[in-house]
């Protein structure tokens, strides 16, 4: 069982644009999957990617290409870092996809 949490997007942003943000609020994400195969630790996804892995603070936390927006996944019981990492994911993306959603910054 899972959280998500989905970030509807006016543009399309690429990862070149949300791991900045991330970085920018003290969190340094490494990619672990792209579009379900393993990725290199400095790999950087292609364009127009499905869906992303990312080693956090606290966990492991999915982004989702979906027809409404990103959507931010994480899995199991997450609480502390998780939570703050996934919740930083969400902002990041919204601000990159221009999104009218308001997140607050974490």
């Amino acid at each position: 069982m899972g959280q998500q949490i989905t970030v509807r997007i006016t543009r399309e942003p690429e990862w070149g644009q949300i791991a900045p943000l991330l970085e920018s609020v003290g969190l340094k994400a490494v990619v672990r999957m792209i579009d379900g195969l393993p990725a290199f630790p400095d790999e950087i996804p292609e364009p127009g990617w499905k869906e992303l892995r990312l080693s956090l603070d606290g966990g492991m936390v999915t982004l989702r290409r979906e027809p409404e927006g990103i959507a931010c996944v994480v899995w199991g019981n997450a609480q502390g870092d998780l939570i703050r990492s996934w919740k930083a994911c969400a902002w990041a993306i919204a601000k990159a996809g221009n999104s009218p959603d308001a997140f607050e910054e974490p």
